[in-house]
């Protein structure tokens, strides 16, 4: 992208159509309704079980091809038993990447670092079949209760709540895998949060960005040598993507390490109005909406060296 004046935020077309190739199917996806995915929950049941749960009241479930635990749903379901039974967490496709990038492995110790309301931390409890230790940690009480109640709705019984501010984690414990699933301005759910179909604001981004990239140091620090660390947003600005992956790798001795993914994604960036990022940016990934018919957001894959 060219190095210009720096487009406002509050205009998406002008802010991010320069470096989305496919724009008009970006647009087209974003003026969609947002379809209903459910994940199952394996902790408790199976994809087959789910789908003929659904069959029988009436409602259609797609499987998606890359991945043996979503369904697309043709009608919303979080009133339904199976719901409240924790057979299944409504969680949009695009937001279950970030845990499939992470890999966690049963007998692992994993930490959540920013959790509620639960989604990713379920979902990792459910990919160690309960094996191991998920730490969630959550600083807002209020947070915290959503994100109590979708634990043991879901039957994770591995989990741990913690409640620091994610930036000043106690160092006492050093985790194969830390998530951090970042604060964000959110541009990526706009399909479901009109006020932010203009964008986020600049100063919402540069706050944020600055807790971002506190976050990301905490996290890698937290990581024990040779773990890996995965750092994930559900936004499109450069700010609080690639430059804050940038920052940690200029703070620490951080490797990238490249993400494949079974569907259509963008590499990430190596240049913004303003700003240049290192070569290995192309290694992280962005999903635009219009990639999985889903939301939008960022993931990074960072390795600690042994």
């Amino acid at each position: 992208m060219s190095r210009g004046r720096r487009p406002s935020a509050g205009d998406l077309a002008s802010r991010y159509r320069a470096i989305i190739a496919d724009w008009e199917l970006f647009e087209g996806a974003c003026s969609r309704p947002l379809p209903v995915s459910i994940r199952v929950n394996t902790l408790r049941t199976d994809l087959g079980d789910v789908r003929r749960r659904l069959h029988d009241a009436g409602i259609g479930a797609q499987a998606y091809p890359w991945s043996e635990t979503l369904l697309r749903v043709d009608r919303p379901v979080g009133r339904r038993i199976e719901h409240w039974l924790g057979l299944f967490y409504i969680q949009e496709a695009n937001q279950a990447i970030p845990v499939r990038v992470l890999g966690p492995r049963p007998e692992e110790t994993i930490l959540d670092l920013c959790s509620a309301p639960g989604g990713k931390c379920t979902q990792i409890s459910a990919r160690m079949s309960n094996r191991g230790t998920v730490v969630a940690n959550e600083p807002s009480g209020r947070r915290q209760q959503a994100l109590l109640a979708n634990i043991n709705r879901l039957g994770a019984l591995n989990v741990t709540v913690t409640e620091y501010r994610g930036e000043s984690f106690p160092l006492a414990t050093q985790f194969d895998r830390v998530l951090v699933d970042a604060p964000c301005s959110a541009e990526g759910t706009l399909r479901k949060e009109p006020n932010l179909r203009s964008g986020a604001s600049l100063s919402t981004i540069r706050r944020l960005a600055g807790l971002q990239k506190r976050l990301i140091e905490r996290a890698y620090d937290l990581v024990r040598p040779g773990g890996d660390l995965v750092y994930s947003t559900c936004t499109f600005a450069p700010e609080e993507n690639e430059a804050v992956v940038t920052h940690l790798l200029r703070a620490r001795d951080a490797r990238v390490c490249p993400i494949s993914l079974p569907f259509p994604t963008a590499p990430g960036l190596t240049e913004w109005v303003g700003m240049s990022f290192p070569s290995e940016m192309e290694g992280c990934v962005r999903i635009y909406p219009h990639h999985l018919d889903s939301g939008g957001g960022f993931i990074a894959h960072v390795e600690r060296p042994a």
